[in-house]
């Protein structure tokens, strides 16, 4: 059964190892909080990407067109952006994978309310940008498509200047 709000396949970002995002991560279930208010319901998708690239569309996402919640696994040195489920079928940037998640595991949207934070979908990851503390409830994949253009171009504008 599907819980109300964004559906986040049990994967997170990229998992290490020769393992890819898009997984599936190792048993662990949904962690709703009872009672707590829902944002209206969305499947979604998940775009991973290197960190340094991540954290540049994040802070350009921000000053814009708003941010989506964001997954943060250090130990691979990734960000996950949930974006609108669909969005891995037509997802081509370089550098990036998108996941379809097909509406397994986390409800996100019933985690959002009441001062509960949400627990991340899986294990050994952290929300950079947490769903109650988010501008959006999913990234928009164009915006995003353009936030991580820019971002590349001004990593590779800096990697030249050193």
């Amino acid at each position: 059964m599907q819980e109300e709000g964004f559906s986040v396949w049990e994967t997170g970002v990229s998992r290490g190892g020769n393992g890819s995002a898009g997984q599936a991560g190792g048993g662990r279930g949904p962690a709703v909080a009872a009672g707590a208010a829902a944002v209206p319901a969305q499947a979604c998708d998940l775009v991973t990407v290197p960190a340094r690239q991540g954290l540049e569309a994040v802070d350009i996402l921000r000053l814009r067109d708003g941010v989506g919640p964001v997954l943060h696994d250090g130990a691979c040195d990734t960000l996950g952006f949930l974006v609108p489920a669909g969005t891995a079928d037509g997802w081509d940037v370089p550098g990036s994978a998108c996941t379809q998640t097909s509406g397994r595991g986390l409800a996100l949207g019933a985690l959002c309310g009441e001062g509960t934070p949400a627990e991340p979908p899986v294990s050994g990851t952290g929300w950079l940008v947490p769903p109650e503390g988010a501008g959006a409830a999913a990234t928009d994949p164009a915006v995003l498509r353009a936030a991580l253009g820019e971002a590349a171009r001004t990593i590779e504008a800096v990697d030249r200047c050193q």
